[in-house]
């Protein structure tokens, strides 16, 4: 009797073993298609032991794939690129909300979703892009882009160049122009911008700076990375592509360059939630915020971290007034931003 009850234990405590083994993984589903991650990802696994499993989609894909999984689903860290699609994961109720103290210290209050009633936040961001305008340093002023109102001035008829108008990059941009403006000077905005378009939106943000790089713009508004990847390529034409433009970070004197987040969050139906906050945490620490500036030459966003990417430096010389909105506010105006383009026919 006492060797089966010895028997009955070691199983029991080799099982154990085995569940802890197992528990040993995370399984992410990222919208950040950056090769330069996959140094971020095996850094966390090599200090921590969890196996990451990673599924890569867009961000529509992502949050269109949770609620068909619903409780089934797999995922416990859910990666996303912009404000508005984590603003509509968090109204769908596809997040965790979670409390722990290192994220809350570490991320100002408005690059986080709004607490809840027991204090638990449903996503965090974790590093920056800023929206800003190029434009064509010989055939263009400074002074007639230095706003984002002046893309929709007559002055820049026929010049303006820029991805459609419901990429979540300008719905975002939209949207705080919106919250800043009211909805009737920004649907007339809008309307002007589609009035001095060079071209019907297309292609990303590196093909409209291509485009005022060729001529065939004047203007053109992109996100800082992709400028940050052709200032620091060593190829011949990219570095010519950045001789040609000039950079400028918009509304200075008014309520400053609009910022959008990359950010993170625990899935509703997180199976290894404890090993899901540990990794938004490594998220927010100094060697992961210092990969997404050098790596994907985004802007850190955790408090201390100081940034040492050149490109981004030789951009923003003496620093810019960055708006203050709290993104979540940014992401709960698409809708209404989305039927002004509707209206306008922005594309």
């Amino acid at each position: 009797m006492i060797k089966n009850h010895i028997a009955i234990a070691c199983l029991i405590a080799i099982s154990g073993t085995s569940a802890l083994a197992q528990e040993k993984v995370l399984n992410i589903y990222s919208a950040r298609h950056y090769p330069t991650d996959e140094a971020l990802y095996a850094n966390f696994t090599k200090a921590t032991g969890i196996k990451l499993n990673r599924v890569d989609a867009d961000d529509a894909g992502i949050l269109a794939r949770l609620k068909a999984e619903g409780t089934a689903s797999p995922a416990d860290i859910i990666l996303l690129v912009d404000a508005s699609r984590l603003w509509r994961g968090e109204v769908d109720g596809l997040f965790q909300p979670i409390r722990s103290k290192t994220l809350e210290d570490a991320i100002p209050v408005q690059l986080r979703g709004k607490p809840n009633g027991s204090g638990e936040i449903p996503w965090f961001g974790f590093s920056t892009r800023a929206r800003v305008i190029v434009y064509d340093k010989l055939r263009v002023k400074k002074d007639d882009v230095d706003t984002y109102e002046k893309l929709g001035d007559s002055r820049n008829k026929g010049k303006l160049c820029i991805r459609s108008g419901s990429h979540p990059y300008n719905l975002s941009l939209f949207g705080s122009v919106t919250e800043h403006l009211g909805e009737a000077a920004t649907e007339q905005w809008l309307k002007g911008m589609v009035a001095n378009l060079a071209r019907s939106p297309k292609g990303g943000d590196t093909d409209q700076i291509k485009g005022v790089a060729s001529g065939e713009c004047g203007i053109a508004v992109t996100n800082t990375y992709y400028l940050a990847r052709l200032m620091r390529s060593n190829a011949s034409e990219d570095q010519s592509i950045m001789d040609k433009v000039s950079i400028v970070f918009p509304n200075q004197s008014s309520w400053g360059t609009h910022v959008n987040i990359a950010g993170g969050a625990v899935a509703r139906n997180a199976k290894h939630t404890a090993n899901a906050i540990q990794f938004l945490e490594y998220l927010a620490s100094a060697p992961a915020q210092n990969h997404f500036a050098n790596g994907n030459n985004e802007w850190p966003v955790a408090k201390g971290v100081t940034l040492n990417n050149p490109a981004l430096q030789a951009m923003t010389t003496g620093g810019f007034k960055s708006e203050s909105l709290p993104i979540s506010v940014v992401g709960m105006n698409q809708v209404k931003v989305q039927q002004m383009l509707d209206r306008v026919g922005f594309k």
